[in-house]
């Protein structure tokens, strides 16, 4: 399961006003539009689904541990 948790920390946003930022980074609001929205299609959108449901019930500690290891 930790695939999708990797991703959310090589895949950056393609687009917007965060454009070139980690998903992983992206701010709580942003993805709280996104989930009023609609996410896009696609990985994109599937990240930032699950981004926001991270981020939403305080779970972004749970990425510390893969953040470490991606920078090794």
């Amino acid at each position: 399961m930790s695939e999708p948790l990797l991703r959310l920390l090589q895949v950056e946003m393609p687009y917007g006003k965060y454009k070139g930022t980690l998903i992983a980074d992206l701010p709580g609001n942003y993805l709280n539009w996104f989930a009023r929205e609609g996410f896009p299609p696609g990985e994109i959108g599937r990240l930032l689904a699950l981004m926001h449901e991270i981020d939403h019930n305080g779970l972004k500690h749970l990425l510390a541990p893969l953040r470490r290891e991606t920078l090794r």
